[in-house]
């Protein structure tokens, strides 16, 4: 018997797919615990449609994400940290500052999980900051670090 996968299961396959099972354990296993449905011609549409859909929402948000990765490259977000006698700082600027700033400079929505700092920022200047907004797009945050007044 043809089976949908409506979940993950171990033995069998990954959600989405079609895979042939014996008719005992699709009557008595998979279809009682709802893990799929038969494969009729019904059900395959569904899934056809659902995996259309699915693709277009996907695209959809993977071009949100390049226009927000555009719009935060050409932005730039002033940090000011503390410095003793000879322009050494006291500790680094770390993400969750990067993220407040955003905010109250720009009104940007950001999740520090998702700023990539390569290393700690502890001198002044200005610097380039990744921030992973999708699996396949990365923006570039200029940071500019000055010294506190």
């Amino acid at each position: 018997m043809k089976v949908i996968l409506l979940e993950d299961v171990k033995t069998l396959g990954k959600k989405g797919q079609i895979i042939e099972v014996n008719d005992g354990y699709a009557r008595n296993f998979v279809l009682p615990k709802k893990l799929g449905l038969e494969a009729s011609t019904k059900n395959l549409n569904d899934l056809k449609l659902k995996q259309a859909h699915a693709e277009k929402l996907a695209a959809e948000q993977l071009e949100e994400a390049k226009q927000f990765a555009d719009r935060l490259s050409e932005l730039v977000i002033d940090v000011s940290i503390k410095s003793g006698e000879g322009g050494k700082t006291f500790g680094s600027v770390s993400s969750k500052e990067i993220v407040r700033e955003a905010q109250l400079q720009h009104g940007i929505e950001l999740d520090k999980k998702k700023v990539v700092l390569s290393e700690a920022i502890k001198n002044f200047g200005v610097y380039e900051v990744g921030v992973k907004l999708h699996p396949q797009v990365t923006a570039s945050l200029k940071v500019k670090v000055q010294e506190e007044k």
